[in-house]
């Protein structure tokens, strides 16, 4: 069986991760600790999610490091999807939809994917921008939003520091772009059912790694 170290936060929970694959899970990756994982004698890397600014992010160097020795290194959802928008030409694969956006220049932005979160739980307390843009589209579609009122909304949310973005924070600094009724709905609806595109991505990451495993053994 390879050696499979995922790297992995809060864009998917643990217990759904471990039903999708069977890995050596870490927290999110800082500095560093893709070395650590070829010292360990990692096969496959999955870098799902990674520190931005409370730490020093994953270098560059890293990641080509583990490519040379041949460990197969997939990004996905969050700084894994950044790095491997940078770096599929030099061996690292990018799986899903946010990678294919940074890919593309349709993201060009870190703070698309990041986020705060407790350090302990993993648990989110703030809401990436992808996420936002991904649940007006949504709200859009179910005709919860007029497209004035969506892109009112995806403007408010650009205008907050990355830490704040909640959902009722991103109507408050709309303002009166919004009537009440449209705030009332739409946070109603982002409450029932908003868009999770990272959770959606890391899931299609770890299928990818799993059946990438099988063909290793």
């Amino acid at each position: 069986m390879p050696k499979i170290i995922v790297f992995l936060g809060p864009s998917l929970d643990l217990p759904s991760a471990k039903k999708i694959l069977d890995a050596e899970y870490r927290p999110p990756a800082k500095r560093g600790d893709i070395l650590d994982a070829i010292a360990d004698k990692a096969d496959i890397i999955g870098l799902i999610d990674g520190v931005f600014h409370q730490d020093c992010a994953v270098a560059h160097r890293e990641i080509l490091a583990a490519v040379k020795k041949g460990i197969k290194v997939i990004g996905a959802s969050s700084m894994g999807a950044l790095r491997a928008a940078e770096m599929d030409t030099l061996g690292m694969v990018g799986i899903g939809k946010i990678y294919r956006m940074y890919k593309e220049g349709t993201l060009v932005s870190d703070d698309e994917v990041a986020l705060v979160f407790d350090p302990v739980s993993g648990y989110s307390l703030s809401e990436p921008l992808i996420n936002i843009r991904c649940t007006l589209k949504k709200a859009e579609a179910a005709g919860i939003i007029t497209p004035a009122a969506q892109a009112a909304l995806l403007a408010a949310a650009h205008a907050i520091f990355y830490p704040q973005r909640t959902y009722p924070k991103i109507v408050a600094v709309a303002g009166d772009a919004l009537d009440a009724a449209t705030k009332e709905r739409f946070l109603a609806f982002a409450a029932a059912s908003p868009a999770d595109q990272k959770r959606e991505d890391a899931i299609e990451a770890l299928a990818y790694i799993r059946d990438l495993g099988k063909k290793g053994k």
